[in-house]
């Protein structure tokens, strides 16, 4: 696989406030709705049943059913995202035991909000991908997100599981999202693809999860919440929009990555974080209104961690 070099001006073309705006103005509709509307938080619960249990694994079946992988050609870039993903997830984890931000850290509110640090909205790495590289951008983030959305999802259900005193394969085998992402990965394996006439469906189905899953977010919102873990959300927000950037840097140099491959890691480390987050809290019986509102701030600073990761970071020799 043979890739160009992209000009430096490339990335002057990106408006990240109009890639990010559809996103945050979602979720902003769900928390007026809820807040002005008759559609109160009961009608918004069964909404969160529906995108969890259906509307979200349907999404990721066929995201990742329908990507071509291509394992081999981008085998680096590969190894470049499973250790980011590593040091995402162990940079969470290990919040708790910081001597300083320890003792004030709830461990039930760090179970749920572990996962926006590490965890990604593919949505718009999507978009950014295309709008830096075209095809070739797209494959990239498409081989990131089919090969680390299985981790995440697994790192980000393992301390809720273990904190709610379940058993974490139990937990696992039971999550509709990472059943969605592991009979993806099998299908797109096997080379089995869904039938012509059934794809229009599926897709409209997926563009209703997105949509839905930010207005439930923004529906579950109380940024009032935030007042009970305001440094373990700053240590969560750091570490998902400067210290991720930080190791795509240095990871895209160990690795020896291609301008464009080091471009879509620098990219992917930078990304606001999922908004299936919320939903996954919330249906595990954590505080959803903590994580909803670490959604909608990460959805902001994406507009700043981007041109920092895009603009700064790899301009840098």
């Amino acid at each position: 696989m043979q890739f160009k070099r992209q000009p430096a001006g490339i990335l002057a073309t990106v408006n990240y406030a109009q890639l990010l705006f559809p996103d945050f103005a979602l979720i902003l509709c769900g928390f007026l709705v809820c807040r002005y509307t008759s559609l109160n938080r009961t009608v918004w619960q069964q909404v969160d049943a529906l995108v969890y249990f259906f509307l979200f694994p349907v999404l990721l079946f066929q995201s990742i059913a329908k990507t071509t992988l291509d394992l081999r050609a981008a085998s680096s870039l590969i190894g470049a995202g499973w250790t980011l993903g590593v040091l995402g997830v162990g940079l969470a984890y290990a919040l708790p035991y910081l001597p300083l931000l320890g003792r004030h850290t709830d461990k039930r509110q760090h179970a749920a909000s572990a996962q926006v640090a590490f965890r990604f909205n593919s949505f718009i790495g999507l978009a950014i991908a295309e709008r830096l590289a075209g095809p070739e951008g797209l494959l990239l983030i498409a081989v990131l997100i089919g090969v680390c959305v299985p981790l995440f999802n697994m790192a980000a259900v393992w301390p809720m599981a273990r904190h709610a005193e379940r058993g974490f394969w139990r937990e696992l085998l039971r999550n509709p999202l990472v059943l969605g992402t592991a009979s993806g990965l099998l299908a797109n394996v096997l080379g089995l693809h869904l039938p012509h006439w059934i794809e229009p469906t599926v897709t409209r189905v997926g563009a209703a999860a997105l949509a839905l899953g930010l207005m439930a977010a923004g529906a579950g919102m109380q940024l009032g919440a935030l007042s009970k873990g305001k440094a373990l959300g700053l240590a969560v927000l750091t570490i998902r929009h400067f210290l991720m950037p930080l190791g795509a840097f240095v990871l895209a140099r160990l690795f020896g990555l291609s301008e464009l491959q080091s471009t879509i890691l620098l990219a992917f480390s930078a990304l606001p974080t999922a908004s299936t987050a919320y939903v996954l809290a919330a249906r595990m019986g954590y505080d959803g209104a903590y994580v909803a509102g670490l959604v909608t701030l990460s959805t902001l600073l994406g507009m700043a961690s981007l041109p920092f990761a895009l603009g700064v970071l790899r301009l840098l020799p």
